[in-house]
C-alpha cells in the first residue's frame, strides 16, 4: 500500500487541546483524598560526614505521621540505584543509595523524609530537625579532583577518576607528520539545568495485603521505573505498575530512576497510605541531574588547502558526585567526533571525574551536541588558519555520496545521506556570498557581523540491539501493541512514553493509512506499565524510526489478517482480494467489498472465520532494527554583536534538515523549534555554576538565565528526504536534532563576528559582559 496521504500529513496534535486548556492529568492533578505529603530534606553542605540526625521536635510537630532519616531506611533496599549504561565499562562507580546514611557529597543529596498530613506541615517540621555534620574539603574543579592529594569523594575508589580510556581509528601520527598547518584549542561545554516546565512529582500507592505497589511518576521511562522500584524494594515486578501521566517536558533529565521514586514508594509501603511528593524550582535546580560538564583538549592536524587530517583530543566529563544511570553515556561523543566529515585519524581520550557537585546525566542530544560542537568548532579553527571559506572547508572534507554506506573510524556505519545538500540548501537560503559581501561592508561601518555554519551527523533509533547491549549491557527494541475492536475502531498501546513531543498523533496516522480508519477512531495508549508488554520508554531521538517501525509493522500484519478474513467472506482467493482505504474487495470488482467494520465483526465470531484461524484481530510486534539512523544538516546563524553592550543579536536563522520520511511535517517543525532554542540558550545564556565552597550559585531562575521568545529570531526551516534505508517507513529521528546543530551555528557567528579582534574561540555561554571585555580589553572597539 502506497504511502502517500495520512504518512507526511501536517496534522494538528491531538494531545494539545486538553494540554492549552489547562485540563490534562500531570502527577500534580490526581486526586488528593488520603494524601501523605513527603517533604525531602536535602543535604546543605557539598561534602560532609553526617554526625546526626535529632528527629525528635519534628516528629512532634503538628501534622506529621513520620520522619525516617538514611540510616532508618537502608536495610530497606535490596540494591543501589542503577548504573545502566555500561558504554565506558572501565567505569569505577561506587553504589549510590536514595539517601545518605553517614556522608553527604553534594548540595541537594536526600538526607532524611518528612511524611506529613500536608505540604506545608512536612516543610515547617523539617526545620525542627538537627542535622550535624563534620565538614569536609569540597572539590568542585575536574582537574584539581584529579591532581594528586585531592581530597577524595569515595575512599574505596582511592581516587576521584571514574574511568580513563581510549577510543582511536587510523593513524594519527602520520596525520599531525603530514600535516602543514597544527591547531590547539581548549573547548568547554558548560554545565546546564535542564529546567522542564514541569517540575518532578511522584505519588505511590502501596497495597500490603496484596504487596502490590501503584506508582504516578513524571518520568520519561516508566518502564525501566518499574523494574528497578521492584529490584530496589525486592517486591515482584509482577505486582509493581507504574504510570506516567501527562509529562510536561523531559529533555533526558527524567531517564532515570530518581532517589525520591524509591523513597516515595518506600514512604507508602511502611505507613500503609498514599504519598505524594512534587518538586519545587529550588529543588529542581540542584537535585535534578544536569548535563554537558566537561572540557576537551583539541589538536588538530590539517593542510592548508583546508583538509583536516586527524585530531587528537582528550574529553573530561564532570559526573558529579555518583555516576548517574546514564551518566557515562555522555561519552559516546569520542565515537561520534567524526561526523558528516572523512577524517584519516581520530584519537580520543576520555576521563570522567567525580566532584562535589549535582550528577549530570543524559541532556537534550547526549553526548552528539558536545561531539559536534567539537568538530564545527575544529572546522572554523581550520578555516581561520588556512583563510578557506568554512563553507568550502567543509565540503573539502564531507563523505560524499556514493561512499555511502561507510564506516566511520570507530566503526560506525553511515546507511545513507549526500551531505553537501542540505549545506548548498542553507547556503542557498542565506545568499551565503551576497551575506559575506555585506558583512564586509558593515564591518567598514563598525559592527561585528558574523556568520556561524554547522553541518551535523546524528547517530539515533537506539536499537539495534546487538550494538546497544554491547555499549549498553541491554539491548534496545520497538514495541507496538494494535487491537482492533468488533465495531472497527482501534487502540494502539505503544512501548515510547511521550512528554512533549506528540507520539499519539504520528503514531495514529501510521494506523489510519496502513488500515485505512478514521484517525478520531484510533487511541493511542501510553505510559502505563499495566497495559501491554514492556516497551523501551523515551529518549535518544528513537520513538519515530524504532517504536514508529513497531507501529507499522503491527498494523501490516492486522491488515493481512483482515485480508485472510475478507477473503473467507467474499468467498475468493486470497491472493485474489486486494485491501485498501478500510475495505477489501476482489481485484476487478471494487463493488464486491467488505468493510472493515464488517471484517472486525467476523473477527470475534469464529463460525465466520476460516477453518483453523484465532478469533481477534489484534497484533504484537517487537521491531529490532538492523542498524541506527542518521539524520543530518546544515544550520547557519547571523549575528551581530553591540558593541556597547556586548549583546547578540541573532538576525537570521536558517536550518536544513534531513530527517527521512517525516510523519508529520508540522511536529517535525515544532521538534526542530524546540532545540534549536536550547541550542540558542547553551550558546548564550545558560550556565550552572559552583562556587569553590562547592555552593551552586544559579540555582533560581533570576541567576540560571534561559531564553524567551523575544530573545530568539524566527526560524527559517527547510527539509530534504533521504528515506533511512534501515525501516520500512524511511524515517529517521528529529527530537535532538535543532540542539545538536544550533549551539555550534550560533557560538561559531560569535567567534566570526569577534575574529577581527584576534579571537579563536569564546567559552560559552557568550555573555555581554564576556563578549564586551573581549571587544574593549585592548582599550577601544575595532573599527
Amino acid at each position: 500500500m502506497a504511502i502517500s496521504t495520512l504518512i507526511g500529513a501536517s496534522i494538528k496534535r491531538r494531545e494539545d487541546p486538553e494540554l492549552i486548556t489547562g485540563t490534562g492529568g500531570f502527577v500534580d492533578d490526581l486526586p488528593q483524598t488520603g494524601l501523605v505529603h513527603m517533604y525531602v530534606v536535602r543535604s546543605t553542605e557539598p561534602h560532609a560526614r553526617i554526625l546526626g540526625i535529632d528527629t525528635a521536635r519534628a516528629r512532634q510537630a503538628d501534622g506529621v505521621l513520620a520522619v525516617f532519616t538514611g540510616k532508618e531506611l537502608a536495610s530497606e533496599f535490596q540494591s543501589p540505584l542503577p548504573v545502566t549504561v555500561s558504554f565506558v565499562p572501565e567505569k569505577k562507580y561506587p553504589p549510590h543509595y536514595p539517601i545518605a546514611t553517614d556522608r553527604v557529597r553534594y548540595v541537594g543529596e536526600p538526607v532524611a523524609i518528612v511524611l506529613a498530613q500536608s505540604r506545608a506541615a512536612a516543610e515547617d517540621a523539617a526545620e525542627r530537625l538537627d542535622i550535624r555534620y563534620e565538614s569536609l574539603p569540597p572539590v568542585v574543579d575536574m582537574e584539581k579532583a584529579i591532581a594528586p592529594g585531592a581530597p577524595v569523594l569515595h575512599d574505596e575508589l582511592g581516587s576521584n577518576l571514574a574511568y580513563d580510556v581510549k577510543r582511536a581509528g587510523g593513524d594519527i601520527e602520520a596525520a599531525f607528520r603530514d600535516a602543514d598547518v597544527r591547531i590547539s584549542q581548549r573547548i568547554r561545554q558548560q554545565r546546564l539545568i535542564p529546567v522542564a516546565v514541569e517540575p518532578r512529582g511522584v505519588v505511590a500507592d502501596y497495597k500490603p495485603f496484596a504487596n502490590a505497589l501503584t506508582v504516578w511518576s513524571s518520568t520519561q521511562i516508566p518502564h525501566f521505573v518499574k523494574v528497578w522500584l521492584a529490584v530496589i524494594l525486592g517486591i515482584p515486578e509482577s505486582q509493581v505498575r507504574v504510570v506516567a501521566p501527562d509529562v510536561g517536558g523531559g529533555f533526558g533529565s527524567k531517564i532515570r530512576v530518581y532517589p525520591e521514586e524509591v523513597l516515595a514508594a518506600l514512604a507508602s509501603r511502611k505507613l500503609g497510605r498514599r504519598v505524594k511528593w512534587i518538586e519545587d524550582r529550588s529543588e529542581n535546580m540542584k537535585a535534578t541531574h544536569h548535563g554537558r560538564a566537561q572540557i576537551w583538549d583539541v589538536e588538530v592536524a590539517a593542510r592548508k588547502d583546508g583538509t583536516v587530517l586527524g585530531v587528537r583530543a582528550t574529553q573530561y566529563l564532570d559526573l558529579g558526585a555518583y555516576c548517574s544511570q546514564f551518566g557515562t553515556f555522555q561519552a559516546i561523543a569520542l565515537l561520534l567526533i567524526q561526523g558528516p566529515y572523512k577524517l584519516q585519524a581520530w584519537d580520543g581520550r576520555g576521563i570522567g571525574v567525580y566532584t562535589n557537585k549535582t550528577p549530570t546525566d543524559a541532556y537534550r542530544g547526549a553526548g552528539r551536541p558536545e561531539a559536534t560542537y567539537i568538530i564545527e568548532r575544529v572546522m572554523d579553527l581550520v578555516a581561520q588558519a588556512t583563510g578557506v571559506d568554512p563553507a568550502a572547508v567543509r565540503r573539502k572534507n564531507f563523505i560524499r555520496q556514493e561512499e555511502q554506506p561507510f564506516t566511520s573510524l570507530m566503526g560506525l556505519t553511515y546507511d545513507s545521506g549526500d551531505y553537501s545538500t542540505t549545506l548548498d540548501k542553507a547556503l542557498e537560503m542565506v545568499s551565503y556570498q551576497q551575506l559575506r559581501k555585506e558583512q564586509a561592508e558593515k564591518r567598514k561601518q563598525g559592527k561585528h557581523v558574523g556568520i556561524g555554519l554547522s553541518t551535523y551527523l546524528e547517530i539515533c533509533g537506539l536499537g539495534p540491539s546487538v550494538a546497544t547491549t554491547a555499549a549498553a549491557g541491554i539491548g534496545f527494541w520497538g514495541m507496538a501493541v494494535l487491537n482492533l475492536h468488533f465495531t472497527g475502531k482501534a487502540t494502539l498501546v505503544i512501548g515510547s512514553s511521550p512528554h512533549g513531543q506528540g507520539h499519539e498523533t504520528p503514531f495514529a496516522q501510521i494506523v489510519a493509512e496502513t488500515l485505512g480508519l478514521p484517525l478520531e477512531d484510533i487511541d493511542v495508549v501510553h505510559g502505563d506499565t499495566a497495559i501491554g508488554p514492556m516497551g523501551m520508554d523515551t529518549y535518544g531521538s528513537r520513538s519515530a524510526s524504532v517504536d514508529g517501525t513497531a507501529v507499522y509493522l503491527s498494523a501490516v500484519k492486522v491488515r493481512e489478517k483482515a485480508r485472510k478474513i475478507a477473503a473467507h467472506l467474499l468467498e475468493a482467493a486470497e491472493e485474489d482480494v486486494v485491501y485498501e482505504n478500510g475495505k477489501a474487495y476482489v481485484k476487478g470488482s471494487p463493488t464486491k467489498a467488505v468493510t472493515i467494520q464488517e471484517i472486525t465483526g467476523a473477527a470475534f465470531q469464529p463460525h465466520r472465520l476460516p477453518a483453523g484461524m484465532e478469533g481477534g484481530l489484534d497484533e504484537t510486534t517487537f521491531f529490532n532494527p538492523p542498524n541506527f539512523v542518521w539524520p543530518f544538516g546544515a544550520h547557519i546563524a547571523v549575528v551581530e554583536i553591540d558593541d556597547e553592550t556586548g549583546r547578540v543579536q541573532i538576525q537570521r536563522y536558517v536550518a536544513v534538515d534531513d530527517c527521512g520520511t517525516r510523519l508529520n511535517p508540522l511536529i517535525v517543525d515544532g521538534q526542530i523549534h524546540g532545540g534549536i532554542a536550547q541550542g540558542i540558550g547553551q550558546a548564550l545564556f545558560e550556565d550552572g555554576v559552583y562556587g569553590e565552597d562547592g555552593q551552586l550559585k544559579t540555582g533560581t531562575l533570576v541567576d540560571y538565565l534561559i531564553p524567551t521568545a523575544s530573545d530568539l529570531p524566527m526560524f527559517e526551516t527547510e527539509s530534504l528526504v533521504t528515506p533511512s534505508p534501515t525501516n520500512p517507513l524511511g524515517v529517521k529521528g528529529i527530537g535532538e536534532a535543532g540542539t545538536i546543530a544550533s549551539t555550534a551555528a550560533v557560538m561559531n557567528a560569535v567567534a566570526d563576528a569577534l575574529s577581527p579582534f584576534g579571537v579563536k574561540d569564546i567559552d560559552m555561554p557568550a555573555s555581554p559582559q564576556k563578549l564586551w571585555h573581549l571587544m574593549h580589553k585592548n582599550g577601544g572597539s575595532k573599527r
